[in-house]
């Protein structure tokens, strides 16, 4: 865990320094979104590790910042520099950072459903109980959804400043409310028909699913007016 905490500080770090060194919020390309997202994954399992003891949970964050992190660095990186004219506008802090806080929240919550899924077959027989697990899933997701949700909206208002329209069905919008709609699901469901355990932890792996198909797909190979990826 002290490694842990030693990996977030020089993650926001990197990330304040970036920022410093391109006079704006770092987070206008894809390089600076992934590392900023890796921030916010670590510093999610950290923060709620000091009010629960989930540090069985941490092979399962570390592994996914790593490779997220390995692919920053070797295939995404650009080279510090000013935005893109669309991107200068006050929108992109609030709007890109809500994404990121719930991006946090939902790579812990996926990593929460992998492990229920090997904990109910009899696997992980360390790990806590599975109903103890998709219980903190569900927490997990009454936190990020509303954030989320802020997202989804915030982007609708800075695309109508930007583009004279709230929603024109382009590809990264159209996945992000595909995203919204997989977890809104996963609320639904657990409300109304008692959805839990097995079930719910496949649609919150659906909905993730959908956000990194949305980040990596989206972004590099389909064009769009979100084509920003720096790469």
């Amino acid at each position: 865990m002290s490694l842990t905490w030693l990996v977030g500080i020089f993650l926001a770090a990197g990330l304040i320094l970036r920022g410093v060194a391109a006079q704006r919020a770092p987070w206008g390309n894809m390089y600076e979104f992934a590392i900023a997202s890796a921030t916010a994954i670590v510093f999610t399992f950290l923060i709620v590790s000091l009010r629960k003891d989930i540090q069985w949970l941490g092979i399962f964050i570390i592994v996914p910042v790593v490779l997220l992190l390995g692919l920053a660095v070797i295939v995404l990186y650009t080279e510090s520099g000013p935005l893109v004219p669309a991107l200068k506008s006050s929108w992109l802090l609030i709007h890109v950072s809500s994404a990121i806080i719930s991006y946090g929240a939902f790579t812990i919550n996926f990593a929460l459903s992998v492990v229920y899924l090997f904990r109910v077959k009899g696997k992980l027989k360390s790990l806590p109980s599975p109903t103890r697990i998709d219980d903190f899933s569900y927490k997990l997701v009454l936190f990020a959804f509303p954030i989320w949700t802020f997202a989804v909206i915030s982007g609708a208002i800075w695309a109508e400043n930007a583009w004279g329209r709230y929603w024109g069905w382009d590809p990264k919008e159209t996945w992000s409310f595909i995203t919204w709609i997989i977890y809104a699901a996963y609320l639904h469901s657990r409300v109304t028909v008692g959805w839990k355990g097995t079930k719910s932890a496949w649609l919150s792996i659906a909905g993730y699913a959908a956000i990194v198909f949305n980040f990596f797909i989206i972004n590099i190979f389909i064009t769009g007016l979100h084509s920003y990826a720096g790469v």
